[in-house]
């Protein structure tokens, strides 16, 4: 009878035997997800109103709403996810979430410029610590092979917490103003946080994977290695350049909508809804079947996916922004928005394996820092600042928004060159750092948890520290 490693074997048992209990905690981080998504992108919905109120340029209100949330959210994602690194997961989310679903509530309440900056900011504190450990804590619920499709069953918070930053955000901004709408949203936020707490446990660290170091890396250690782990940088561009891409856009589009084609709050955010909902929902379900087929457990044919459908939805971002007919605006959103949410659950799937157990969450935060100086810190006051800079130009207001989204637009060819980049050491990198050969993972399949077991166990080899030196770049 062939050995079998106890920890593998007990591993696998439990693997096999709860499949509802790891589906329960993926729905309960979906919940996380979409609220994380309606707190943070709702403020664009509204931008138009709160410019009006609190008497701001394009530049002044991307500035208030945009920059106060990205600063404590990427400068607190790196100590909370180390903490994520080595405590409870489950706790440092739901403290994160309440206390984010609180500030947004404050929100509502502010009749000052500073008062405004002081609750966005709260928000940023809190969802510093949900993204990061959702994906970490997954990652000990699902097996390498089946991450990527997890995750993207995760990323569906995505295009529906935009959908109710859109569509109920319009709606209630238009029947009661736009603090009124902020004062709602916060409070779902605060029961789904206790609904973490109460009934998540917290999984052992590592428990799916052939390696796993008893003490968590040191910072330094971490980013070294991921430094080189090529492919994983290139991941990571071309994920934060994406998010630069779609979500800068994103946060501009329904302002743009408004000045351009005099469409109300909640008209804005009717016409955009649907393409959230159905088509981001749509695509990341396509997404979540297609990464679960046998010819997809290879990661080179994920990265080579990634790198076409943003390509694609980069040329029909362009047709948005160049076109004067409202007709051909909603043909070109049904392709460009259903594209930011495809890379998202391909994306933290490759990443997650790209990384070894102890250090997913800073990868994650890495990932999300990057994006979020991106999406947050870059895109809005860029296009904010260009749309008045263009405006002072030409005095028509609407052509220079216009002009200020197309000169943004190109930049998802970016990201989609860093997808193809990545596919070189994509196998190789994803092996060292879980301890799975490339080979293990295509027949998993074919293979049940029994199987597996033995062939892990013939497979592993016990870790060393050399494993986690930087290894060379040539």
């Amino acid at each position: 009878m062939t050995a079998k490693s106890p920890i593998i074997e007990t591993d696998a048992a439990r693997h096999a035997s709860s499949m509802g209990l790891r589906w329960y905690v993926l729905v309960i981080t979906v919940l996380v997800y979409t609220l994380s998504i309606a707190d943070r992108y709702v403020v664009s919905t509204v931008l138009e109103p709160i410019k009006t109120d609190l008497h701001l340029t394009n530049l002044g209100v991307s500035l208030v709403t945009a920059w106060p949330l990205a600063f404590f959210y990427v400068v607190l994602g790196f100590p909370l996810s180390s903490l994520i690194d080595r405590y409870s997961r489950r706790t440092i989310i739901a403290i994160s979430m309440i206390a984010w679903s609180l500030m947004t509530t404050c929100t509502g309440f502010a009749r000052t410029q500073l008062l405004f900056v002081l609750a966005r900011t709260g928000v940023g504190v809190g969802e510093a610590g949900g993204t990061p450990g959702a994906n970490s804590l997954l990652s000990d619920y699902f097996p390498a092979a089946r991450r990527p499709m997890a995750l993207t069953v995760f990323s569906l918070g995505a295009p529906i917490g935009a959908y109710v930053a859109y569509d109920l955000a319009g709606h209630l901004t238009d029947l009661y103003g736009w603090r009124a709408m902020f004062m709602v949203l916060g409070v779902p936020g605060v029961l789904v946080g206790v609904l973490m707490w109460l009934t998540v446990r917290e999984p052992r660290r590592g428990r799916l994977d052939h390696r796993n170091e008893a003490t968590t890396p040191r910072f330094i250690d971490t980013m070294r290695f991921m430094w080189s782990q090529r492919s994983a940088v290139h991941v990571t561009m071309g994920c934060a350049v994406t998010a630069l891409w779609g979500w800068g856009l994103m946060y501009w589009t329904p302002a743009y909508l408004q000045q351009t084609y005099h469409l109300s709050p909640g008209e804005a955010g009717a016409l955009m809804s649907p393409m959230h909902l159905w088509g981001g929902v749509s695509a990341t379900l396509f997404t979540g079947w297609l990464l679960a087929l046998g010819p997809m457990r290879d990661p080179r044919r994920v990265a080579r996916l990634m790198g076409w459908w943003i390509g694609i939805g980069t040329l029909a971002s362009i047709g948005v922004y160049a076109t004067h007919s409202l007709w051909w605006v909603r043909a070109y959103l049904w392709v460009f928005v259903p594209a930011i949410y495809f890379y998202i659950g391909p994306c933290f799937g490759l990443l997650n394996n790209l990384a070894p157990p102890r250090m997913r969450a800073i990868f994650c935060a890495t990932l999300l820092f990057l994006a979020n100086v991106g999406n947050l810190v870059i895109a809005p006051p860029l296009i904010g600042g260009l749309s008045d800079w263009f405006a002072h130009l030409y005095g028509h207001p609407p052509q220079a928004m216009r002009l200020a989204m197309l000169c943004m637009a190109p930049s998802g060819f970016w990201a989609a060159a860093h997808y193809f980049l990545s596919v070189r050491r994509l196998v190789a990198d994803e092996e060292r750092a879980t301890g799975i050969p490339i080979r293990l993972r295509l027949a998993e399949s074919s293979l049940g948890s029994a199987e597996l077991a033995d062939a892990a166990s013939s497979l592993r080899a016990s870790p060393t520290r050399e494993q986690l030196r930087p290894q060379s770049l040539e």
